[in-house]
Parts: structure tokens; sequence; C-alpha cells
């Protein structure tokens, strides 16, 4: 990877989960719970109003260590400095983000199969988004769901950091382990709940004492 980072516990927004409680307010009670990425998804809000809140996140975030990616968007990326962005099959090329974000910034890209893993710049690409494993609501336009055995084929066949997608909860994190996968991207799971402090925490305890007992077994998460 050009930039390190932490895709354990990845946390994507979404506008509607997070209303009730606030945008800022959930990101920072989940970043509290353990979250090691967070990304600024609207498909909805302008140019403008994602810098507002990207630039407000920036300001939550600071002295966290956590990164900020914008989904998609590459220009809102720029303007706010955030770490980086995620981009989408068929959305922006993952080329134009690195050549205006430049070498330092992390740069995603989701992908569903085997033929679109084989066809990665790892020269442009720090790591993969591999889903949905499951059907899920908060992006009714996804592709088939992988399941877990496709989860890791698609995982397979990239050496890229990898973190799975797609309806997870934290009953998934020894599946989508045992697939390949350094981490698990969640949306409801997190957003959506009563506590999101709560949620991360709990999902944090059970990711370290998986990675625990795989290191004791010798890299094995089952």
């Amino acid at each position: 990877m050009n930039r390190p980072v932490d895709l354990s516990l990845y946390l994507v927004t979404d506008p509607d989960l997070c209303a009730r409680r606030g945008l800022v307010e959930t990101v920072v009670a989940a970043v509290r719970g353990g979250v090691s990425v967070v990304q600024l998804r609207d498909k909805r809000a302008s140019d403008a109003d994602l810098i507002a809140q990207g630039r407000a996140l920036t300001d939550a975030l600071a002295g966290s260590g956590v990164p900020l990616i914008i989904n998609d968007r590459i220009q809102v990326a720029a303007a706010i400095g955030a770490a980086g962005v995620h981009i989408g099959q068929g959305d922006d090329s993952v080329a134009r983000a690195r050549a205006l974000l430049g070498a330092e910034a992390v740069v995603g890209l989701s992908i569903q199969t085997p033929d679109h893993a084989s066809k990665l710049d790892p020269d442009d690409v720090d790591y993969v988004g591999i889903g949905p494993v499951f059907a899920t609501t908060t992006k009714p336009d996804h592709a088939r769901p992988l399941g877990f055995d496709g989860l890791a084929e698609v995982r397979a066949a990239t050496p890229l950091p990898a973190v799975a997608i797609g309806g997870l909860k934290a009953q998934h994190v020894g599946s989508v382990l045992r697939a390949g996968c350094d981490g698990l991207a969640l949306v409801s799971a997190i957003c959506a709940a009563a506590d999101p402090e709560a949620a991360a925490t709990e999902l944090r305890r059970i990711l370290d004492k998986a990675a625990a007992t795989a290191s004791a077994d010798g890299g094995s998460t089952a």
C-alpha cells in the first residue's frame, strides 16, 4: 500500500441512519468504540454539502488517528484534504484519483468478481472493498450478493488488502476473516444501533479476540 490503513473495523456512513443522532455524533461515538476507518458516503448530497460534512468530520476526527475516506467524489476529497477516496465500479477512475490526490492518498476500489481483481493496478489502488456479501437496503442498486464462498473467491484473486461489505453484522466476523479479508465494512450495524459506541466496542472485542485466536493457532481464524 502507498499509505497503510487499518481496515479491521471500517465504518461507512448513511445519511438516513445517522440523521436521528447526527452524523458527527454517530461517527465520534463509533470511533470511541474502536472504528479504524470512516468513509463518508451520501449519494444524494451536493458537492458543497458533502464538503461541509467532510470538514465537520475532519475536525471531529482530528488527533484520533482514524482516516476519513470520501465515497466516489474525488474533488470533494481534494477540497477537504481527506485521507483518501473510495471508488465504485463504473464511477470515477482510480488513476484519476491517484493523479489528483497524490501518492500519499488512500485509494480504495469496490470489486465484485475475480475479473475485477485481475484488472487492478496496485500502483493506483491501496485496498479493495469486496461485496456485497449479503443483500442490503443501504445500497439498493448493489450487485448480486456473493455469500462467503464468493467473497473468498474474489479475495483470493488479489494480494491487496481487502475489506468485506454488504449486510454484515457482528456474527459474521469469523466468516469474513476466514475468507481472507482484513476487516469488515459496516453501515447499519453501527449507524442504526441504539448505541453506536457500544456496537463498535462489541465488534472491536470480537475482532480482537478472533485475531488473537488466529495468532495462537498459527494464522487460522477457525
